[in-house]
């Protein structure tokens, strides 16, 4: 007993320092990210609002300041995600096979990877579509102002959502690939699936279809990719056994 309870001190201690290195390492990162933030802004803005001649506006003395922590918040957490990703896999290192390290070293690439790919597709291609519909409503007598802080924040938070749902293909690969879910079982479940990513979708763009719809599409598809590669390793399992 006394033994299990010192193992479990042993854990909870080496897990202590990992959180710690962790938050250092995102409180070291912060004042430069601070710093690049107003860069980033105007990139952002930039690539959103294209050719079209709208200048952004704020209404409130701190509004740029608190954006721009906001902004640094943001690139702090994706500028130090494999740093923290490489901390949790050496913490869990110990506790694993050897053909399970292999899968979770290339699990945590893989994830780095979506993520940034999901990323790039929001901020390229998803958010100037996103203006581009919003300004189409603009008349010679209703035109658009909108605020710096509003467009940047939904920049940022959209940026995220398409970044962990760009991993639905990893998780539904892992799920198959370690039996948690049979392949038949969320074949046949397909439809409850779609409606459940139309869902989080719904949860996690602003109230407006057109966004719902965007990172609803390309996670369904980006599920069947997953599944599809699944399938294909299982089957190669099973011809293995054979």
């Amino acid at each position: 007993m006394e033994n299990k309870d010192e193992s479990l001190i042993q854990h909870l201690e080496v897990l202590r320092r990992t959180l710690i290195r962790c938050f250092l390492a995102l409180a070291a990162g912060l004042v430069p990210m601070f710093l690049t933030a107003p860069y980033v802004i105007d990139g952002l803005i930039k690539i959103m609002l294209g050719e079209h001649p709208i200048v952004l506006n704020y209404f409130s003395p701190m509004e740029m300041f608190i954006l721009q922590i906001k902004t640094a918040v943001v690139l702090d957490i994706l500028v130090c995600f494999p740093y923290i990703a490489r901390q949790i896999w050496l913490f869990v290192l110990p506790a694993l096979y050897d053909n399970e390290r292999c899968f979770i070293r290339s699990v945590v690439l893989t994830s780095s990877l979506l993520f940034l790919i999901g990323v790039c597709f929001c901020i390229f291609f998803i958010l100037p579509l996103i203006i581009n519909f919003g300004i189409s409503f603009a008349t010679a007598d209703i035109q658009a102002v909108l605020g710096i802080s509003s467009v940047v924040t939904l920049a940022l938070w959209l940026s995220v959502v398409f970044g962990l749902m760009f991993q639905f293909p990893l998780i539904t690969y892992s799920l198959i690939r370690y039996e948690i879910v049979s392949y038949q079982s969320v074949v046949h479940k397909r439809p409850y699936i779609f409606v459940i990513i139309l869902i989080i979708a719904a949860l996690l763009t602003p109230p407006d279809v057109v966004s719902q719809v965007m990172l609803a599409v390309p996670t369904y598809l980006l599920f069947e990719a997953g599944l599809f590669f699944a399938g294909r390793t299982s089957t190669k399992n099973k011809k293995d056994l054979t």
